[in-house]
C-alpha cells in the first residue's frame, strides 16, 4: 500500500499541476534563454543561463566548458533512456545496456562503479537526491525526461560547480519548460516493435492574474527491447505554476510523481572468443536469463516466516513524488537580489537485480560440468552445498516434471530483492549583487545550501537453477550422496535459500557556504573566483546476520536449502563527520568578438560513500547479536584537482571549441559490488588514486540554411596512481601491479557525429556515438573492442492551421543492430579470466524501429 505521505505528495503534485523540476538556479537578473539549437554540442556563442551563476552569458563569455542540448534533440537521443542522452556529451561514458534506468555515467576519466557518483543529476537546479552512495541507487531511477524539458545543461570545472550540491566534475541540469502568455503544447503518441505503447503530453500557458503554468506527463507500456515476460509500464505526471506579480518577483511551486516500473538487464553469458550471443538450449540466442518465474515456488522459511520474493518481477520499481517550492526577488533598482528554493521528496523504491551468475562458476554448465563443479569440499559449489561432493546419481527435471536432456547446458543464477525508500529534503539561499569598483563590473553570489537526506537498503539474495534459454524454466535436482541417501539439491528451481541478506541505512546532514565573483574587466576579459566549505555529518545502522536451520522437518535437503542466513535483530551503529573545502577560478580573454580563450581550475571534493564505510573490529567473544556502536573508520574527503584551457570561436557558419584538461582525484574510497566467493556479494573498497588528461574538441558547422554538421570529440588516458584493496576485515592490502595502469570502463576515444537536416517541414538526422576500446577491470587483462551505435530519425511536420502542426515521425535506434559488450561482469571484477568458452559481459541493446504522431500547437 503507498503511504499517507506517497498520497500527499502526489495531491500537492497535482495540484500544483504537476510536477516538479526545482526553479533553475537561475540568476534574480537573469532573462530567459533562447531557444536552444538542435545539436548536442552548442554553438559557442548560443545564448544560455549557466546552472548556479548570478550572471548570465553567453557561452562565448564564460571561462568553463558548457555543453547545451535543446529539447528536439533530447527527443532525438532519449529514445532508450538517460544514458543516450549523456553520451551525446564530451567526456562522458554511460552504458546504456542496462535499459531505461541506472545509467553508469563515467566522466573525464575518473574511477566509478557506476551511477552517478561524480556528476550530481538535477532538474531546473534542485537536486533528484542530495547525497549519493546512502546506496547504490542510481538518481534517474527517481526521475524522468518528458516532453516539458526545454533543455540540458552541463557545465564543468568552474565556480557554476560551487553552488548547490556541488561538484567541480560536473553538474547535470535539465531545465524545464516554464508558463507564458501564450498557451502552447504538445501531445504525441509513440509505438515501436516488441510492444511498446507510450503516450506524451506537455502544455504551458496563462491562467490570468500574473499566474503561469506549466504541466507534462507520460504513460508507458512496453513489453521492452529484451523480451523477459516481464513487463514495464507506468507513468510520471510533471508541472510547475509560476506567479510573477512585477519584473523583479518570482514564485513558482513544483511538484512531480512516478508511479513505474521498468526491467534493467544485467550481462549475460556470451562467446568466450567472438564475445557475440550464444545459442540456448532451443537453438535460439539468449538476449537475457530473466523470467517471470512462478516464485511461490521459489519460496523459503526465514526466523521471520515465510519469504517469497515476488517482487522481483517489477524490475526497477519507483512510487512517489517530490515538491518544491523557488523565488527571485530583486530589490531597488535590480542590483540586489534574493533567491532561493526548498524541496521535498520521497520515494518506495524496489531494486530487482538480476544477477549474472550464482557467484561461483558463473557460466552455463553441461549436467555433467554442475555435478564435478561441486566435488571440491574447500571451496565453491561444493563448500556452498557439500551434498554435491561425491555425489552420484544425479536426476535433472524441469520444474513441472519433464526430464531434463542429457545435451542441456544449465545455468545457476541469483537474483536480489531491493527494498529501498528515500527520503529527502534540500533549501538553497543566494544573496547575489552587481557591482562596479573601478574598472570592473563584479557579480557577487553569497549563499548556502542544507540537504538532510535518509535511505534503507534491504536486500535478499536468491539462487536458482534454470536451462540456459530466454526466458528459462527452472530445474529440479537430486541426488545419490556417498552414504548411499537421497539429497534434494534443487527444490522448485531453489539452489540456495537466503544466499544473502543485509538491512541497512543511512543519513546524510549536509552544510554548505559558498560564494562567487564573476568580475568583467573591460570589453575584453572576464575572470571568475569562488570558494565553497561544506560540513557532512552521516549516521549508520547495519542489522547483522547469522546463518539459521530454517526447515529442519523437510527429510533430504542439502545445507543450502535448509540453512538461511537471516538478520538476527543485532544492529551495529556508528557517525561520521568530516568538513571539505573547494575552490575554483576561471579567466577568458576575447581576442576578437567571436574568438576567445579561456582558462579555468579548481579543487573540490567527493564525500566517501556512507554505504561502505567499515566499522573498526569487534572486540573477542562478542555475541553475533549484539548491538553495539563499536566505533567508524576514517572518513576523510575525497580531494580532486583539475585544470582545462582552450579556445571557442562563434563564426555564422561554424562554431568550434577545443580544450585540454587534467584531473587529479586522491584518497577515493572505490566501492564495486562484487562476489564474495561463498554465493553471495559484499561491498569491495579500494582506497585509490587516479589521475587523467585529455582534449576534448566540439563542432558545429552549416553546411547549408537546412543542414549542418555536428560532433564532438575526446581523447583520455586515464590511470591509477595508487591502489590498496580492503579485505572483508577493513585490512589494507597494497596492490602496487595496478599502479600505472588504465581504468577500466574508460575509453581512451570518444565521439559523436552526425548530419542534421531541417527546412521547417521535413527533418531528418543520422548520427553515431562511438566509445573506443575499455578494459573490464582494474588488472587490464581483459580488453572490450570499441564500437559505434548509429541511430536514424526523420519526421514530415504538416500545417493544420495557425501555428499548429502535426509531425509524423520514426526513430531507429542502433541502425546496424550492433551487439558490441558494453561491460564485462561486474560482480566478477578481476576475477573475471580471459580465453574460457564463454564471456559474461552486457551487449548494447538491439535495433528497435519507433514511430510517432505528435500535435504540436
Amino acid at each position: 500500500m503507498i503511504s499517507t505521505n506517497a498520497r500527499l505528495l502526489a495531491a500537492t503534485a497535482l495540484f500544483a499541476l504537476v510536477p516538479v523540476a526545482a526553479h533553475a538556479q537561475t540568476p534574480a537578473d537573469a532573462i530567459p534563454a533562447a531557444p536552444a539549437p538542435d545539436a548536442a554540442a552548442p554553438a559557442a556563442g548560443q545564448e544560455i543561463i549557466v546552472t548556479a551563476t548570478a550572471r548570465p552569458r553567453i557561452a562565448l563569455d564564460t571561462p568553463l566548458a558548457v555543453t547545451q542540448v535543446g529539447a528536439q534533440a533530447l527527443a532525438r537521443l532519449g529514445t532508450s533512456g538517460q544514458a543516450d542522452i549523456l553520451n551525446s556529451i564530451p567526456t562522458i561514458k554511460a552504458d546504456a545496456g542496462g535499459g531505461e534506468v541506472a545509467a553508469n555515467v563515467f566522466v573525464r576519466g575518473l574511477p566509478s562503479g557506476g551511477q552517478f557518483q561524480f556528476t550530481p543529476l538535477l532538474y531546473d537546479g534542485i537536486p533528484v537526491l542530495s547525497t549519493f552512495g546512502l546506496n547504490s541507487s542510481a538518481y534517474d531511477v527517481y526521475y524522468r525526461n518528458d516532453l516539458g524539458i526545454d533543455r540540458l545543461e552541463y557545465v564543468r570545472g568552474g565556480v557554476s560547480n560551487l553552488f548547490g550540491p556541488g561538484s567541480v566534475a560536473g553538474l547535470i541540469n535539465y531545465i524545464s519548460r516554464t508558463g507564458g502568455p501564450e498557451l502552447r503544447g504538445t501531445v504525441q503518441a509513440e509505438y515501436a516493435e516488441r510492444g511498446r505503447y507510450k503516450g506524451d503530453a506537455a502544455v504551458s500557458g496563462p491562467l490570468g492574474n500574473d499566474l503561469f503554468f506549466a504541466v507534462s506527463g507520460w504513460y508507458r507500456k512496453d513489453d521492452g527491447p529484451i523480451k523477459t515476460n516481464l513487463d514495464t509500464e507506468g507513468y510520471q505526471v510533471r508541472g510547475n505554476l509560476k506567479w510573477q506579480p512585477d519584473d523583479q518577483t518570482t514564485i513558482t511551486l513544483y511538484g512531480q510523481y512516478i508511479d513505474d516500473k521498468t526491467q534493467f538487464y544485467l550481462p549475460v553469458p556470451l562467446d568466450g572468443k567472438t564475445r557475440n550471443r550464444i545459442a540456448g538450449n532451443d537453438g535460439n540466442e539468449v538476449f537475457s536469463v530473466q523470467n517471470n518465474f512462478n516464485f511461490a515456488n521459489l519460496a523459503f522459511n526465514t526466523p521471520d516466516g515465510l519469504y517469497t520474493p515476488s517482487e522481483i518481477s517489477d524490475g526497477v520499481k519507483s512510487r512517489g513524488g517530490e515538491v518544491a517550492l523557488t523565488f527571485d526577488k530583486k530589490f531597488g533598482d535590480g542590483n540586489w537580489g534574493l533567491n532561493g528554493k526548498a524541496k521535498y521528496s520521497r520515494y518506495h523504491h524496489q531494486f530487482a537485480l538480476w544477477s549474472d551468475g550464482d557467484g561461483l562458476v558463473n557460466v552455463p554448465e553441461t549436467l555433467t560440468s554442475f555435478i564435478a563443479n561441486g566435488q571440491n569440499p574447500a571451496a565453491g559449489r561444493g563448500a556452498a552445498i557439500p551434498q554435491l561432493v561425491g555425489a552420484t546419481n544425479p536426476v535433472f527435471t524441469y520444474v513441472g516434471g519433464a526430464a531434463v536432456p542429457a545435451n542441456a547446458l544449465l545455468f545457476a543464477n541469483r537474483f536480489t530483492q531491493r527494498d529501498r525508500p528515500m527520503r529527502d529534503y534540500t533549501a538553497e539561499l543566494n544573496l547575489t549583487g552587481n557591482v562596479a569598483t573601478g574598472g570592473i563590473d563584479h557579480a557577487l553570489t553569497l549563499g548556502g545550501f542544507y540537504a538532510n537526506a535518509r535511505a534503507s537498503d534491504f536486500n535478499v539474495t536468491t539462487t536458482y537453477l534454470a536451462a540456459f534459454n530466454n526466458q528459462p524454466q527452472l530445474v529440479n535436482l537430486t541426488v545419490t550422496t556417498p552414504g548411499g541417501g537421497t539429497a534434494i539439491i534443487s527444490k522448485n528451481g531453489l539452489l540456495d535459500a537466503g544466499s544473502g541478506y543485509t538491512n541497512n541505512s543511512a543519513k546524510a546532514e549536509r552544510y554548505a557556504g559558498y560564494f562567487a565573483d564573476q568580475m568583467k574587466i573591460g570589453s575584453r576579459f572576464n575572470f571568475d573566483i569562488g570558494g565553497r566549505i561544506e560540513h557532512y555529518n552521516g549516521d549508520i545502522r547495519r542489522e547483522r546476520t547469522s546463518t539459521t536451520i530454517t526447515d529442519a522437518t523437510t527429510p533430504n535437503l542439502s545445507t543450502a536449502l535448509r540453512n538461511v542466513i537471516w538478520g538476527n535483530d543485532g544492529y551495529l551503529t556508528g557517525k561520521v563527520s568530516t568538513t571539505e573545502w573547494a575552490a575554483a577560478f576561471g579567466a577568458l580573454y576575447k581576442v576578437t568578438d567571436r574568438v576567445s580563450l579561456y582558462a579555468n581550475g579548481s579543487r573540490g571534493y567527493f564525500f566517501p560513500e556512507i554505504r561502505a564505510v567499515a566499522f573498526r573490529p569487534l572486540s573477542a567473544g562478542t555475541a553475533a547479536n549484539a548491538s553495539l556502536s563499536p566505533g567508524t573508520a576514517t572518513f576523510d574527503g575525497e580531494i580532486i584537482k583539475q585544470a582545462e584551457a582552450g579556445i571557442k570561436v562563434a563564426q555564422p557558419w561554424f562554431s568550434f571549441t577545443a580544450a585540454g584538461f587534467y584531473t587529479n582525484l586522491k584518497n577515493r574510497r572505490q566501492v564495486l559490488f562484487v562476489n564474495d566467493g561463498v554465493g553471495g556479494f559484499r561491498e569491495a573498497v579500494n582506497l585509490i588514486g587516479t589521475e587523467s588528461f585529455g582534449i576534448e574538441s566540439t563542432l558545429d558547422l552549416k553546411l547549408t540554411r537546412s543542414l549542418h554538421l555536428s560532433g564532438n570529440l575526446t581523447l583520455q588516458h586515464a590511470k591509477y596512481t595508487t591502489f590498496t584493496a580492503l579485505d572483508v576485515n577493513n585490512n589494507p592490502i597494497p596492490n602496487p601491479a595496478i599502479i600505472g595502469n588504465e581504468l577500466e570502463r574508460q575509453p581512451n576515444i570518444l565521439y559523436n557525429a552526425g548530419l542534421y537536416y531541417d527546412d521547417g517541414h521535413l527533418d531528418a538526422s543520422f548520427f553515431t556515438n562511438y566509445t573506443g576500446d575499455n578494459y573490464v577491470a582494474s588488472n587490464n587483462a581483459i580488453l572490450l573492442d570499441g564500437f559505434n551505435i548509429v541511430n536514424l530519425n526523420a519526421g514530415y511536420k504538416i500545417p493544420v492551421g495557425g501555428r499548429a502542426s502535426v509531425r509524423v515521425g520514426v526513430n531507429v535506434f542502433n541502425l546496424f543492430d550492433t551487439d558490441a559488450v558494453t561491460e564485462g561482469s561486474p560482480r566478477q571484477d578481476n576475477n573475471q579470466t580471459a580465453g574460457g568458452a564463454y564471456f559474461v559481459g552486457r551487449p548494447v541493446l538491439p535495433r528497435r524501429i519507433s514511430g510517432t504522431i505528435a500535435f504540436n500547437f
